[in-house]
């Protein structure tokens, strides 16, 4: 078995490599080059250094992916023979190096010993060159994937391998579905070489330059924050309404007063999803939005905080608890991330030093319930095998049942809680939520049961003129009707 080891060329000129990385590729029983179009590889074949390159791949590969997949796949395999090979980027490998992150993959399934080295990259150059203090934050994406860029990045923008014309044209046109055509960008080309090029230059000019190549990167500032987002219309009509002279109704509300509405217009907005009315789920979402304007002009009113704190917080702790997308982070799945999630919060949240601290007092029983369970199960409290949950309602309906025959009014409150709180955590396994489930038995019970009422009244008699079986036949018919409208 052989082992690969991973060494960057550095941003450009030779001597911005490291002597580490030097010394490597000196002594390298097989030295490969992912390309050989990079200034320090003239400098390696003026000095002697013998090496090979991947080079001609790319002009018969189908895309990039596909590329880096085959030279992460010859290298692993051939250091799976037993060759010895130092493997040299551009740049650093920990820099927006994709076939890197694929030789870890596949050296991992392999057992192929691999080693990589950190180096400086063009980012080192970028920020020296542009002044630009890394602390407050850098987000680096290549140009194939700024369509999966999300909106509203709150740091400046290190955009690589714009190396076409053509890549150059497809930033632009992703771009300008972010900003203005005239924002002020930072073009940047051959950094770290004598004839470095750095110039400001308006978005919509970045694809006319006329030095555009594998050495071209662009640099997007961050933007201010009024930019970034503009809630000022909507919070303009909610001062004025809070204003001396405003609405009295409005002026006279309380945080405490408003609680009650934002309930309300939660699960409103829950039952325009279960409909699947995307109209009245815009104008539901539209009512809560206001009562999040409402409670922030209050607390803003008071000196406490602003609705652009409350959009800049949760801002922040979306880009903090997804560092599988904005850090370094690897997440396979939805569990995975969970995991993260979890791991972040408790970092967050020192305080709480329970897994079931947290949970407001207020949540409806069904839910809260589901919250417990759900915390207890992220430490391991959790049966084994869903049939443990399906055996534990039996258990507790048993229970309920012998309690029932003993008559003792609380031991049955008590019993019933118990059966209930089994059947959340059974919802919960099935991975149905218990609380949307019951809202939707509520609205098909007040759906069949204005049905069986409206029965009655056509027959213009009483309810007690009917027998019980009379009235459950006019509520199967309920449930025909409910068939055939599916």
């Amino acid at each position: 078995m052989g082992s690969i080891t991973v060494v960057g060329m550095g941003p450009g000129s030779f001597g911005l490599m490291s002597m580490e990385a030097w010394e490597l590729m000196q002594n390298a029983p097989q030295l490969v080059l992912r390309t050989a179009v990079h200034p320090t590889a003239d400098e390696l074949k003026k000095k002697g250094i013998r090496f090979s390159s991947f080079d001609e791949r790319y002009e018969s590969a189908d895309d990039f992916e596909s590329l880096y997949n085959s030279i992460a796949e010859e290298l692993t395999d051939r250091a799976a023979e037993g060759e010895e090979l130092v493997y040299a980027v551009p740049g650093s490998p920990l820099v927006a190096e994709r076939t890197v992150v694929l030789l870890r993959e596949k050296a991992e399934k392999k057992h192929v010993e691999l080693k990589i080295h950190p180096a400086m990259s063009f980012v080192e150059v970028l920020y020296t060159r542009l002044g630009i203090d890394p602390i407050s934050g850098l987000t680096i994406v290549d140009a194939a994937d700024l369509e999966r860029l999300p909106l509203d990045i709150p740091t400046g923008i290190v955009i690589t391998q714009v190396y076409s014309p053509m890549i150059a044209s497809e930033a632009k046109l992703s771009l300008m579905e972010l900003l203005p055509d005239e924002f002020e960008i930072i073009y940047t080309h051959n950094l770290g070489l004598p004839d470095e090029s750095i110039r400001k230059i308006p978005l919509y000019e970045l694809d006319r330059q006329p030095d555009i190549d594998h050495l071209t990167s662009v640099y997007i500032p961050a933007r201010e924050k009024d930019e970034r987002f503009d809630f000022a219309p909507f919070t303009e009509i909610m001062r004025r309404l809070r204003e001396p002279g405003g609405c009295p109704w409005d002026r006279e509300q309380t945080p405490e007063s408003l609680r009650k509405h934002i309930l309300e217009e939660a699960y409103e907005v829950i039952e325009a999803i279960d409909k699947g009315d995307k109209e009245l789920l815009c104008e539901e979402l539209g009512d809560l939005l206001l009562q999040i304007v409402f409670q922030a002009r209050i607390a803003e009113e008071t000196g406490h905080f602003s609705m652009q704190d409350v959009i800049d917080g949760i801002a922040d702790k979306m880009i903090r608890r997804h560092p599988h997308i904005f850090g370094d982070i690897e997440a396979s799945d939805a569990a995975a991330v969970m995991v993260n999630w979890e791991a972040i919060k408790r970092r967050e949240k020192p305080e709480r030093s329970s897994a079931i601290d947290g949970l407001p007092p207020e949540l409806p029983g069904l839910m809260a319930a589901a919250k417990l369970q759900q915390r207890a199960a992220s430490v391991g409290f959790e049966w084994p095998v869903i049939d443990d949950a399906w055996a534990k309602c039996r258990e507790e309906a048993e229970e309920l049942r012998e309690a029932v025959k003993n008559g003792e009014k609380a031991h049955i409150e008590e019993e019933m809680g118990d059966l209930l709180f089994a059947c959340v955590n059974l919802a919960r396994l099935l991975d149905v939520p218990a609380e949307l489930a019951v809202n939707k038995a509520n609205r098909k019970f007040r759906s069949r049961f204005s049905y069986v009422e409206k029965k009655v009244h056509e027959h213009g008699k009483r309810w007690e003129d009917f027998d019980v079986d009379a009235l459950i036949s006019f509520w199967e018919e309920a449930k025909a009707q409910e068939r055939i409208s599916i």
